[in-house]
């Protein structure tokens, strides 16, 4: 179906790939090219994997990750902060172009190295680029996960917000971000009824969670992940063959799939291969099932219970400079 023939339809993809691990470049051009192939499908949204460019930390788990000034660790993270995601610098303009050309809008999983924070840590964050080629927000991993706790940093609350795309609400969150019940809540508040969950690739993971949070929304939801298997690894990478020997043949083996506002599977996860997932969705389908629950409307107590959540960008300093007017001066004749 076309999401041309009713204002409650809405084409959407999930495009499940692997990095040019620890590449930003390549890996922006490979992302290009799938978000190229779902636009020809008809998307009006292609959502990716977390962490996708230029890549999930894979080696930290596998080389002694927590050992304390190792070299190689070093060596890594230093090369990490290299090749992530500089929006001030432009690394997404290409990528925003192409948003704005082909009229998709793209959830995207990246380290992002931001500048209000110093430029010198990294974030797991989700860039949601609308249609219309812009940087809408970017919400940054609230929570880093085990030994994702060595290389990022905690997020903030500033990208927990919720878009309008077509008929629908878009919101998102990253990997164990999806089991945090308030953050959940928090897009529930907003309207939310189309979630990307976004994962660095298991479908451990997306089994469960994926048809739970559809079920408990009342919304669609996409499970986005990628892939990483050992012959990702491109040379170029500090210490590639220890890398390499360390890794498991395959670290991630996809998962991605879509449930609906039913909780039921539309797209089981799919498993062990790049796929380019593509459904027609319907808006109807979210007003039948908000009949008998909706967890921020008529099934919301407010009265009792409350979230207050701060959207702040946090920043460790806040920079108050003494105004100077400025005198014109005098001209003599």
């Amino acid at each position: 179906m076309s999401s041309t023939r009713s204002p409650d339809l809405l084409t959407v993809a999930i495009a499940q790939i692997a990095p040019v691990w620890l590449d930003r470049e390549r890996t922006l051009r490979k992302v290009e090219r799938w978000v190229g192939r779902a636009a020809d499908r008809g998307a009006r949204l292609v959502a990716f994997g977390e962490a996708l460019v230029p890549g999930y930390p894979w080696w930290i788990e596998h080389t002694d990750g927590a050992r304390f000034n190792s070299p190689l660790q070093k060596t890594l993270h230093a090369h990490y902060l290299d090749q992530a995601v500089d929006a001030d610098r432009g690394d997404l303009n290409p990528l925003c172009a192409l948003a704005r050309r082909r009229k998709i809008a793209i959830v995207l999983g990246t380290i992002e190295r931001p500048r209000d924070r110093g430029g010198h840590s990294v974030y797991c964050s989700l860039m949601y680029v609308s249609a219309a080629g812009r940087i809408e927000s970017v919400h940054r991993k609230l929570m880093p996960t085990y030994e994702e706790r060595l290389s990022w940093s905690p997020g903030d609350g500033h990208g927990l917000v919720t878009h309008p795309l077509g008929a629908f609400t878009l919101g998102r969150l990253n990997c164990w971000e999806n089991w945090m019940p308030l953050a959940r809540t928090a897009l529930y508040a907003q309207g939310e009824d189309l979630h990307v969950a976004s994962w660095p690739g298991s479908d451990y993971n997306t089994r469960d969670i994926t048809r739970f949070a559809a079920r408990e929304g009342r919304s669609y939801v996409l499970a986005a992940s990628t892939l990483m298997r050992r012959r990702d690894v491109p040379a170029s990478v500090p210490h590639a063959a220890a890398v390499r020997r360390a890794i498991p043949a395959m670290s991630a083996n996809g998962g991605s799939g879509i449930a609906g506002p039913d909780g039921e599977w539309i797209v089981p996860p799919v498993t062990g291969r790049e796929a380019l997932i593509v459904r027609t969705i319907d808006h109807r389908r979210v007003r039948e099932e908000r009949q008998n629950f909706d967890a921020a409307g008529h099934y919301g107590r407010p009265d009792v219970t409350q979230l207050t959540v701060d959207r702040t960008r946090q920043r460790v300093a806040t920079f108050i400079d003494q105004g100077r007017k400025r005198r014109t001066p005098k001209t003599r004749h």
